[in-house]
């Protein structure tokens, strides 16, 4: 059996590639370390089995999968550092998945699962899946925008934060910092991808590394050159770029 190891982070990648090694009946083709590359890798290298991250920063696996043109399919293992929320968004109960960070013996019986599956029943699971998920996603069947908790690890707790007392959220690198009255939460996710699970009716991207809640925004500063600036209740003030300035103003009702 060939595997490819798909994920933005490298230690992630080493994790994998190390307990791989353990394993003969498993060849490693090689590592991606985004979408694009892996969409490449699968249609060309024809791997028996791939481990998926869901959320990278160029696309999601969902979006890699969907260019997936390779027959038979691969076997799809997901491998997120992201809890309840993202998984049930997507639906992905009927898919083998490793949840960060793993143990080696939760790696190791996904890996026997793998094994005891012929590519039949491998091919049949992944055609059948990928139908039923686009299909949703077409039909708005995935109700994205209607997360009522997303959680945040912190050390041995995950904290539940409620969507509505989100005051602003800021993009930090590769993680979105979310301002909940005197707390600040870290998550690593991207604005894009909480753009998605958000309510639209409440949050508004007002700057390609911020997102507001509407509920929050006390006043509109008005400065030179046409520029604005949101003022939230806790007094922050965030800039509104030009891109972003007509919907906001449309938003408000201005």
């Amino acid at each position: 059996m060939k595997a490819l190891v798909i994920d933005d982070e490298e230690l992630a990648r080493r994790r994998v590639l190390n307990l791989l090694d353990e394993i003969e009946e498993i060849e490693v083709l090689g590592e991606c370390s985004n979408g694009k590359t892996a969409i490449q890798r699968i249609n060309t290298d024809k791997p028996d089995l791939i481990f998926l991250d869901i959320n990278m920063k160029d696309m999601n696996g969902f979006e890699v999968l969907k260019n997936v043109e390779i027959s038979p399919k691969p076997i799809v293992i997901f491998v997120t550092a992201y809890d309840n929320y993202a998984l049930k968004a997507f639906d992905v109960e009927a898919f083998d998945f490793l949840l960060k960070p793993f143990k080696d013996d939760r790696f190791f019986k996904t890996i026997n699962k793998v094994l005891k599956t012929t590519q039949t029943e491998a091919n049949s699971n992944f055609e059948k899946r990928m139908v039923e998920f686009f299909h949703q996603y077409s039909m708005g069947g995935l109700q994205l925008n209607s997360v009522s908790k997303i959680p945040v690890k912190q050390g041995n707790k995950t904290a539940l934060v409620d969507p509505r007392d989100i005051l602003y959220i800021l993009a930090s690198g590769y993680y979105a910092e979310l301002y909940v009255k005197s707390k600040k939460y870290v998550l690593r996710e991207s604005l894009n991808n909480l753009e998605e699970i958000l309510d639209e009716n409440i949050f508004v991207r007002i700057h390609r590394s911020t997102i507001v809640n509407m509920n929050f925004v006390e006043e509109i500063i008005h400065s030179e050159y046409s520029e604005i600036d949101a003022k939230m209740t806790d007094g922050k003030l965030l800039r509104v770029s030009k891109s972003h300035k007509k919907d906001f103003l449309e938003k408000i009702g201005i």
